[in-house]
């Protein structure tokens, strides 16, 4: 089976944080890893190398403030993956815990504040797992990641190659997706109300994405902390 390329997904997990000053100082590192995996294509290593350019030579502040406008202003965007799924509806609270237990039961616990559907949380995780694991952990969310990189690669932002990488880490291909209308930002985060758009197992829309369904992976004899 081919390797699963775990150092390269850590570095693309870092690629999707927040660019500040420590970001940007270790883009040289986070380089080497991507340009050096065999495991990953060419394709998706000059991607990277291409998004990794304009972290480097990009102004600080426009960066910052790309970043913000890219991930922060919708759910199209949004690296919350349950936003895609459940957006403000009751199941996201149990698919979080459920998601959070996947990763207590693999030793691995976030720090306060992180939460577990955070596109990086969850490439750090994969990394930590077997090549089959992470395959199919990542292969679960496919229908979000390829919603994700349809709407980034609409706005012709540089990160939806770090999409596309992570697609082909989880033996995926890249598709379109006809995304709907985006709402506009304030319509984006109203209140639902109740119980109006709860998205349950076979309940969503035939042209949304379909809830993740995690399959946890059986509770380590001795678990470490990460």
């Amino acid at each position: 089976m081919k390797r699963f390329p775990s150092r390269s997904c850590r570095a693309v997990a870092r690629l999707l944080g927040y660019p500040d000053d420590t970001l940007r100082s270790a883009l040289d590192e986070i380089e080497t890893a991507v340009t050096e995996d065999p495991a990953l294509s060419k394709e998706a290593r000059a991607g990277l190398q291409a998004l990794i350019r304009q972290l480097r030579v990009g102004d600080t502040f426009e960066v910052e403030a790309r970043y913000v406008d890219t991930f922060d202003r919708g759910r199209a965007t949004s690296l919350h993956l349950f936003e895609h799924v459940h957006g403000d509806s009751r199941d996201r609270g149990p698919a979080m815990v459920d998601l959070l237990q996947t990763y207590e039961q693999a030793g691995l616990y976030l720090a306060p504040g992180e939460l577990p559907d955070f596109l990086p949380v969850v490439l750090e995780f994969a990394a930590t797992q077997e090549a089959a694991v992470a395959r199919d952990f990542l292969g679960e969310m496919a229908h979000i990641l390829n919603a994700l990189h349809t709407a980034l690669a609409q706005r012709q932002s540089p990160y939806a190659a770090a999409i596309a990488a992570v697609l082909e880490m989880a033996g995926e291909r890249v598709q379109h997706v006809n995304l709907p209308a985006e709402e506009g930002i304030d319509d984006a985060w109203a209140e639902p109300l109740a119980f109006d758009g709860c998205a349950t197992k076979g309940q969503n829309r035939p042209d949304q994405p379909q809830p993740i369904h995690i399959v946890r992976k059986p509770a380590p004899t001795q678990g470490a902390r990460a």
